[in-house]
């Protein structure tokens, strides 16, 4: 459990560090507007639920989680 928690944590500071040039790829942008998510914008009013975009971080996480275990 410790080496999951240490391995995840040097992904988090190494995402941190690389955030200015990831938000330039292609793929980040479009990360949040995915067809599946929710987005209604009225007068005064907006709600946004992703949908999609959840779904697929979900099934990247438990892809790198299987695979730490292994």
């Amino acid at each position: 459990m410790q080496r999951i928690f240490v391995v995840v944590g040097l992904a988090l500071v190494a995402i941190g560090l690389l955030w200015p040039w990831l938000r330039r790829l292609s793929l980040w942008q479009h990360l949040g507007r995915l067809p599946g998510d929710i987005h209604i914008q009225r007068d005064g009013f907006s709600f946004y639920f992703p949908i999609t975009t959840g779904l697929l971080i979900s099934a990247v996480i438990s892809l790198l989680l299987w695979l730490l275990r292994k």
